[in-house]
């Protein structure tokens, strides 16, 4: 059978902990043929640990030589890298955020098209076990009413990586944690069209000196991204979505919450729970579920993987990134202009 050839674009830490363990570990289907990172040191010791046979300087002399690529870079340079991927025949899988804003997103969507390549975004909560049941039983709640989101971290600033670099990566707790509940959410009540933001991103508990975090340190005075945002978000149908994310905040513990109140019922995401109204009385379901994170990977590798090789359908349309991206441009243009902000 023929194995896709890969190629990584971007050495770091997620290529590393993430992709390349999910595809090797597909190796009957995909094998990691090259990888490319500014840092040609950096690249040259992944690759002879992972034994990848070739090295590029420069991406764009990987695109002959493989068949699909991963990028795994800032995100300021998804969009460059993603579209001359594209115009030369490769898939891509673009680690989220699909861009900094949803014009650069667009050219992105524009160029798979042109080229009939596939795009995906690294939206890997998909993928999720606990959310995959939910969306099966999305049918049963009915029609969405309130969908309440909550991706918080009680002091986990990133302090490696370029994560508090607005120039590099467009937004901050957002762009990096929020986006993957944001994504999940929306896919969940699919049926429903944002229309309307109102929000208000904050930039001060990171400011502070002397920081507790958990997550290494980091130079106060140089982070210029928001570390907290909370939103209202109305649909085309009249529901909302409450949204709120944070690195830092002053909370008893981290919490990843989605749950969505429906017109026949409601579910909760982590952990998986429905409610509904039977035999006169409310009814709670629990489903033994997992929330592991790698499996997610895992899964979504092997749906690009198969995909690329005419075997399956993508779970996370390069449309549904997008739609994403453009929520994301409305919280931030909100919080900067003191309105709600209509979404085309």
């Amino acid at each position: 059978m023929k194995r896709l050839k890969m190629g990584l674009i971007g050495a770091g830490g997620i290529a590393e902990n993430r992709h390349i363990p999910v595809y090797q570990s597909l190796s009957d289907k995909v094998e990691i043929t090259g990888v490319q990172d500014v840092n040609l040191v950096r690249a040259k010791e992944v690759a002879e640990k992972y034994a990848i046979p070739h090295v590029y300087e420069n991406y764009l002399d990987m695109f002959k030589h493989v068949d699909a690529v991963t990028i795994c870079t800032p995100n300021k340079f998804h969009e460059s890298i993603a579209v001359a991927a594209l115009n030369q025949g490769v898939h891509v899988l673009c680690e989220k955020p699909m861009a900094m804003n949803a014009d650069e997103g667009k050219r992105m969507l524009e160029a798979a098209e042109a080229n009939n390549k596939l795009l995906m975004v690294g939206y890997h909560y998909r993928f999720v076990d606990s959310v995959m049941l939910a969306k099966e039983s999305m049918p049963e709640v009915g029609a969405p009413i309130v969908t309440r989101v909550q991706a918080m971290r009680q002091r986990k600033v990133p302090g490696w990586g370029v994560f508090i670099n607005k120039q590099l990566q467009g937004g901050g707790s957002l762009i990096d944690w929020g986006c993957h509940l944001l994504d999940t959410a929306l896919w969940l009540v699919s049926s429903s069209k944002p229309i309307e933001v109102n929000a208000q991103t904050y930039q001060c508990l990171s400011k502070q000196p002397d920081q507790v975090n958990d997550w290494g340190s980091y130079d106060h005075e140089a982070i210029d991204v928001d570390d907290h945002v909370s939103a209202y978000i109305r649909f085309d149908d009249g529901s909302t979505l409450l949204f709120e994310c944070s690195w830092a905040a002053n909370i008893k513990a981290d919490k990843t919450h989605i749950s969505i109140s429906g017109e026949n019922g409601g579910v909760n995401v982590f952990p998986y729970e429905f409610y509904q109204p039977k035999y006169h009385r409310m009814v709670e379901t629990h489903a033994d579920t997992k929330e592991d994170q790698q499996e997610a990977a895992l899964l979504q590798a092997q749906n690009f993987v198969d995909a690329c090789l005419g075997k399956d359908t993508l779970k996370s349309s390069p449309e549904d990134a997008l739609q994403v991206t453009k929520v994301i441009d409305a919280i931030y243009e909100s919080s900067e202009q003191g309105k709600s902000i209509s979404i085309n």
